[in-house]
């Protein structure tokens, strides 16, 4: 693989993370929830929105389950491929970023889709489609990052 023939990637890899974790920073956001550790800068009190999933714009739901969708499977893709970058992951604490995107997002993301009214089922189909893959694809690229960083040094 390129890494391989050109190991600087590692390096850039390394300065890409930061922007990988922001996107799920951002999806927070824009959902109106707050990761631990998710922001160095306090939050100004003019910036807070009571935006949730719940009651936000249906596009606005659908442009961040897409967005998610994209990112997970994309994320999940590079680790499938390319295991060895998971001790760069490891690095920016990935697997407790992850973790707690997962336990603040998809709950509440979950219930909106659920909740909410949809002239069009197939519009409900399509984002608990997306949702419950992005869903799995999370588990799977975690389980990958446990594995290599945890359990394959063992059993080596």
């Amino acid at each position: 693989n390129i890494f391989t023939w050109q190991p600087s990637y590692f390096s850039d890899l390394d300065e890409t993370l930061p922007t990988v974790l922001q996107v799920f920073n951002n999806i927070l956001h824009k959902c109106g929830l707050q990761c631990e550790g998710a922001s160095a800068e306090p939050q100004k009190l003019e910036e807070r929105v009571n935006v949730t999933p719940g009651n936000m714009p249906l596009q606005e739901l659908k442009d961040i389950v897409l967005y998610l969708c994209d990112t997970c499977t994309t994320l999940w893709a590079f680790l499938d491929v390319f295991p060895l970058a998971c001790q760069t992951f490891r690095k920016h604490e990935f697997c407790y970023r992850l973790a707690s995107f997962y336990e603040l997002a998809i709950p509440e993301l979950e219930s909106a889709i659920k909740k909410r009214h949809y002239e069009d089922n197939s519009v409900f189909a399509d984002l608990w489609r997306r949702i419950s893959h992005s869903r799995k694809k999370m588990i799977e690229a975690f389980h990958i990052l446990i594995n290599q960083v945890c359990l394959q040094p063992i059993l080596e």
